[in-house]
C-alpha cells in the first residue's frame, strides 16, 4: 500500500500544500487586516458547495465561482464608495452563508455531509483533491510571487504605490481571487468555518521573530506546516474532528511564541 492510499497520509499531504499556500497569503491578510475578508470569503464557500450539488459539478469550481462573484462585488462597493467595506463583508457573508444552508435544505435528494464541509473531514480527501490542491497550488503561487512586490507596496502605502504606475485596485482583485482559491483548496482539510484561522494565525505567530516580510512567510509556512502535521495527528489517536484540532494546534504554536523572548516584528 502507497501513501496515496491511505486516507490519512492523503490528508497530511494535502494539509502540507494549503499550509505552504497558508504562510505568504495570510501575510497580507494580517498586514491588511483583511480578516473579514477571508471570512466572508469562506462563508460563501457553502452556497459554492451548494451550487456544485445542485449543478452537478465539482464542488472546488462552484466554491471559486461564487467566491469569484463575491470578489467583484465588493470590488464594485469599494470603486463606488457607497457602503463601507465593514457593511458590505457583513452582509455578502450573512447572505452567502444563509443562501447556501437554504440550497442545501431543499435537496431533500442529496445526502451532503454538512458538517465535514463546515469543520473538515480527513475521510473526504481524494487523489483528485490532491491534484487540485498541488495543480492550483503552483499555480497561485507563481501569481503571488509576482505580485508579491506590488502586494507590498500597495499595503504599506497604496497612494505612493499608485503614483509608481501600480494598478491598486487590479492588484487587489487578483490578490482576493488568490483568497478564494486558497479557500477553495483546503475547504476539506480545515473547514469552510475555520479556513481563515490558518491564514491568519499562524503567519501572527511567526510576526514575532521575523525581521522580514519574507522571514514571516517561511516561518507562517512552517508553523501552518507543524500545525496540520501535530492537528492531524491528534484527530487520528483522540478520535477528534480534524479541522478544530489543526486549529487548535496552530493556536498553541501561537501562544508559545508569545511566551518566548522573542523581538517584536513591526509592520
Amino acid at each position: 500500500m502507497t501513501l496515496l492510499d491511505d486516507f490519512f497520509w492523503r490528508a497530511i499531504i494535502a494539509g502540507l500544500g494549503v499550509a505552504v499556500l497558508a504562510g505568504p497569503l495570510g501575510c497580507f491578510v494580517v498586514w491588511r487586516r483583511m480578516s473579514y475578508l477571508g471570512d466572508t470569503m469562506a462563508h460563501s464557500a457553502l452556497l459554492g458547495i451548494a451550487l456544485g450539488f445542485f449543478l452537478n459539478i465539482d464542488l472546488m469550481i462552484g466554491v471559486f465561482a461564487v467566491a469569484l462573484v463575491v470578489a467583484l462585488i465588493l470590488f464594485f462597493f469599494q470603486r463606488q464608495k457607497m457602503l463601507t467595506n465593514d457593511a458590505v463583508l457583513g452582509t455578502l457573508s450573512h447572505a452567502s452563508l444563509a443562501m447556501g444552508v437554504l440550497i442545501i435544505s431543499l435537496m431533500a435528494w442529496i445526502r451532503i455531509d454538512l458538517m465535514g464541509y463546515l469543520f473538515g473531514d480527513i475521510l473526504a480527501v481524494s487523489l483528485i483533491d490532491l491534484y487540485w490542491i498541488y495543480g492550483g497550488g503552483i499555480l497561485i503561487l507563481v501569481i503571488l510571487l509576482m505580485l508579491w512586490r506590488p502586494l507590498l507596496a500597495i499595503t504599506f502605502d497604496s497612494e505612493l504605490a499608485q503614483a509608481e504606475g501600480i494598478s491598486v485596485l487590479v492588484v487587489q482583485l487578483l490578490f482576493m481571487l488568490l483568497i478564494a482559491a486558497v479557500i477553495a483548496l483546503s475547504m476539506k482539510i480545515i473547514g469552510i468555518l475555520l479556513v481563515t484561522s490558518l491564514l491568519i494565525i499562524p503567519v501572527s505567530a511567526a510576526r514575532s521573530f521575523s525581521n522580514t516580510p519574507e522571514q514571516m512567510a517561511l516561518g507562517g509556512a512552517l508553523i501552518g506546516i507543524s500545525s496540520v502535521i501535530l492537528g492531524l495527528f491528534t484527530s487520528l489517536y483522540f478520535d477528534t474532528p480534524s479541522g478544530p484540532s489543526i486549529v487548535i494546534a496552530a493556536v498553541l504554536f501561537f501562544f508559545a511564541v508569545q511566551i518566548l523572548p522573542f523581538k517584536q516584528f513591526k509592520y
